[in-house]
């Protein structure tokens, strides 16, 4: 298997603030990788020195086996980008600026541009300065697909999407995972990151956590449910039932936190009445509170 993305050691510092500390990652090529933690955790640092924004205080990186600073040209070339925050001409419209960055990679197939931008329903007549938030992060994602890169790094790519749109980006991201290209996307969205990425790795602090495959981050997350029920429930109905925490019955409702998979629930409250279920999806921070202590410890 071929390594796509690699670094040993990475950390940058300005002055005494140290941005990150020690990052060591391996991306595999084909596979949909998620760089995930709270906002502030060190996820732009470590793309940008990916991308030779910035330079690392110390350690390495590289892309494609090829050092970031030494090849950070030819690295370009063959990477799709979205930055969290982007900066584009706003008197060109959507077209002209489509147009332009094909010119500056020597030319791109132009059906598939307008075929990505057709499927996010981008706005490509109208000036960039007119454009919402999220018709600007449309135009961004048209521009990382649309020369087909070998990589595409994104930073929180479906922030300002709808969730009709979130969809189609995230079967895109199917698509390019299906070519056998890669992907490596930054986000403190969980869901999105459970439905898209074959591993993930954690970052909190400037500091890695873990890195593991999204099914054991699946398994490790704590679910916030309710149940109502038709009918008076004893609440030591629940007791001991293998995944179940903080287990409270009130006015017929029962509120608990559920550990992995809720199978174990689910079969314990099939006898009972039950006229609506209410599900939580799990905050990051809680994950990490959970099962990574304060998050200081690293294990990469």
């Amino acid at each position: 298997m071929t390594t796509v993305v690699e670094t040993h050691s990475l950390s940058k510092s300005y002055g005494s603030v140290e941005a990150i500390s020690e990052i060591g990652l391996e991306v595999q090529e084909g596979e949909v990788f998620g760089y995930l933690g709270p906002n502030g955790a060190g996820k732009t640092t470590t793309i940008r020195i990916l991308l030779d924004f910035i330079r690392p205080t110390s350690g390495t990186a590289s892309v494609f086996g090829l050092d970031s600073k030494e090849s950070s040209r030819h690295i370009r070339r063959r990477v799709g980008y979205l930055p969290g925050e982007m900066t584009l001409y706003d008197r060109l419209t959507g077209r002209d600026v489509l147009a332009y960055s094909a010119s500056l990679r020597g030319g791109v197939d132009w059906s598939y541009a307008l075929e990505i931008a057709e499927r996010l329903e981008t706005e490509l007549s109208r000036q960039v300065r007119t454009l919402s938030r999220g018709n600007r992060q449309k135009l961004g994602l048209v521009l990382a697909f649309m020369h087909r890169p070998d990589l595409i790094i994104m930073d929180e790519p479906s922030s300002g999407l709808d969730p009709l749109l979130q969809q189609e980006f995230h079967r895109m991201v199917d698509e390019v995972r299906a070519e056998g290209r890669t992907v490596f996307i930054s986000s403190h969205i969980l869901p999105e990151v459970e439905r898209i990425c074959d591993r993930v790795a954690i970052i909190r602090r400037g500091r890695l956590v873990t890195v593991e495959d999204i099914g054991t981050l699946r398994e490790r997350a704590l679910h916030r449910l309710e149940f109502h029920f038709g009918e008076q429930v004893p609440a030591d109905a629940f007791a001991g039932v293998p995944g179940v925490q903080d287990v409270t019955m009130e006015d017929g409702v029962l509120y608990c936190t559920v550990l992995g998979s809720p199978n174990a629930l689910i079969k314990a409250v099939a006898g009972f009445d039950v006229v609506k279920l209410v599900s939580e999806e799990p905050h990051l921070e809680d994950v990490f509170l959970s099962y990574y202590g304060d998050g200081e410890n690293n294990a990469a």
